[in-house]
This record gives structure tokens, C-alpha cells and sequence, in this order.
């Protein structure tokens, strides 16, 4: 991690020493959340029929999503900036491939994927990075390819910060992401507000985006 920015050094850290609970508890998180279950399935749905290249789950944590994506057909791996989380996933997931890696600087092609799927990892990003971000998952998405962001979302205030248990995170509105994923070239597909369970603190916001072709003369740099 030397030369990162300190916030996703710090990100790492502490996801690293909570890493072990942390996939006790979310080992079955999607079991009752038959709407983020639903998105997945919309995700993975349209990902298929594309047919653009493999799928990965950027901030995967200890594994489940992208062990249930690749239960839905999908050609997945994960990618995730701990490397302890990385190794609970490769332990848990055998036959699946997750890499340590950073969502900012992905080390594949351009156009090198067929899907991308952020479960709450981008979060974590500084606001004002957030769009740096979005450009990177356009970069390597093919075009036609598909986003799915899942994150908390802030219920009609700005973007604000929250107190995240494992380290610093942010609520967004709904439009402003929206508008964000626009400008990186994403067109919106679909979205998905669901209400807080009794144990949740917040709303949870979906966003379903396509990766729009690029105008003529466009281009993007590899990582």
C-alpha cells in the first residue's frame, strides 16, 4: 500500500483488523433482502445477455457477493484493497479468483469487463474523488457493459459522512450519484430505493447503469 493516499491505507487497515467478524456476521447477509437479491439478479440478467467479458465485484470483502453472482451465471471475481479480507475469501471461495487490488487503479485493459459491481465499497470514497473513481470503472468496461452501485443513501440531505464501525463512509443522495455516474458515461438503467430494516440505520440506495460507447477520438489509458 505504499503510496496510496492515506484513505484507502487507512481503509485497508482497518478493514484488516476487523476482517474475521466481519465475515462471520455478512457470511448470509443477503438471505433476507429479497430486493437486493432482485437487483443482483437484474444485474447479473443483463450482464449475461451482453455477453461482454467477466464481471467483478470491486470491494468484494470476504467474498459472498461474488460468490452469489457467480451462482447467477456470471464469469465473476473480486478484488478488494485488504489483504486480509482477500485471504478470508480465497479460503471460503476456493474455486473463485479475488485479488487485492484498489477500485481507483484497476490493473486491467480498457474495455477488459463485462460488469462491475460496487456492494457498498464505494462508500468509502472522499466525495470529491468519487468521479476519478467512475471514470476508472468506465475505462474498463466494455462498452454495453454494466454497473450496479449499492450504497447508503442519505434520504433528501446532501452527501454527508457517517459513523461507518469500520472506518470513514458517506451517504449520497440518489440524483447526485446519478448525476455523477453520468458524467463518467453511464446511462441509467434503473434504480432501487429500499426502506431500513429494524436493525438498519439508513436507506439503501441501487443504481443500475450501462456503459455508453465512446464518442470517436475517445480513448482511455490502461492501468
Amino acid at each position: 500500500m505504499t503510496g496510496r493516499p492515506a484513505h484507502l491505507r487507512a481503509t485497508a487497515a482497518a478493514y484488516d483488523a476487523v476482517a474475521v467478524r466481519y465475515a462471520e456476521l455478512f457470511r448470509d447477509a443477503l438471505d433476507p433482502l429479497p430486493l437486493d437479491r432482485a437487483v443482483l439478479a437484474a444485474f447479473a440478467e443483463l450482464a449475461r445477455t451482453a455477453d461482454a467479458g467477466p464481471v467483478a465485484e470491486l470491494g468484494c470483502g470476504p467474498g459472498p457477493v461474488t460468490a452469489h453472482l457467480r451462482g447467477l451465471g456470471l464469469d465473476a471475481f473480486g478484488v478488494d484493497v485488504s489483504p486480509v479480507m482477500i485471504g478470508l475469501a480465497r479460503a471460503a471461495f476456493p474455486g473463485l479468483r479475488f485479488e487485492v487490488g484498489s477500485m481507483d487503479d484497476l490493473h486491467i485493459e480498457d474495455g477488459g469487463l463485462g460488469g462491475i459491481v460496487s456492494w457498498y465499497s464505494v462508500i468509502h470514497v472522499p466525495p470529491r474523488e468519487l468521479p476519478s473513481y467512475l471514470a476508472e470503472f468506465r475505462r474498463v468496461l466494455a462498452p454495453g457493459g454494466h454497473l450496479l452501485l449499492a450504497f447508503f443513501e442519505s434520504e433528501g440531505g446532501p452527501v454527508a459522512p457517517f459513523d461507518h464501525k469500520v472506518a470513514t463512509a458517506y451517504r449520497w443522495p440518489i440524483d447526485a450519484l446519478a448525476e455523477l455516474a453520468s458524467a463518467a458515461g453511464f446511462a441509467e438503467v434503473g434504480r432501487m430505493l429500499r426502506e431500513p430494516r429494524e436493525e438498519e440505520r439508513f436507506r439503501r440506495g441501487h443504481l443500475l447503469m450501462r456503459a455508453a460507447a465512446r464518442e470517436a477520438g475517445e480513448g482511455g489509458t490502461s492501468a
